[in-house]
């Protein structure tokens, strides 16, 4: 079985501990800074690259501007939160880990419909939405909710 006491205390698996969330918010707000700082650094080289190939183009290759920072977020969180580590750059730097629920590896695909779940719940219903966290059970998110996964420490 995979439960183990700990203060007196029988918990069944890592999820359970309520020592894994304390601190999330506030490390999952940080994280969330540093990996879109990462995302404007990793635009500036490709933006480059689409820039010189509007001019091969005569100004057709331009368009691809329109889809430039989205395309780079997403394989940003495909590669590093869809990754062996369940975390971006920003959330290993804060300590913080995605899990999901039933217990089995976020993988690349989970990893970008979280993003896009994240960033259409905030465009449809406001970064009000966010205020979920604060009443929710394991400080999840709405799109957390909808995609049984969690925002846990990774140290503990």
């Amino acid at each position: 079985m995979g439960t183990q006491a700990l203060d007196g205390e029988i918990i069944a698996t890592r999820l359970d501990d309520v020592r894994a969330y304390d601190g999330v918010l506030t490390r999952r707000v940080l994280a969330f800074c540093i990996d879109y700082m990462i995302v404007a650094i990793l635009v500036i080289p490709f933006a480059i690259l689409i820039a010189i190939f509007g001019i091969l183009t005569l100004g057709l290759g331009w368009m691809l501007f329109s889809i430039l920072v989205p395309a780079v977020a997403l394989v940003y969180v495909w590669n590093t939160l869809g990754g062996p580590n369940q975390a971006t750059v920003g959330m290993r730097m804060m300590g913080i880990r995605l899990d999901r629920l039933d217990g089995s590896r976020v993988d690349g695909m989970l990893a970008v419909v979280h993003s896009v779940l994240f960033w259409g719940l905030n465009v449809v219903l406001t970064p009000l939405i966010l205020l979920a966290t604060l009443f929710t059970d394991r400080k999840r998110a709405v799109h957390d909710l909808l995609l049984g996964t969690v925002v846990t420490r990774a140290d503990r």
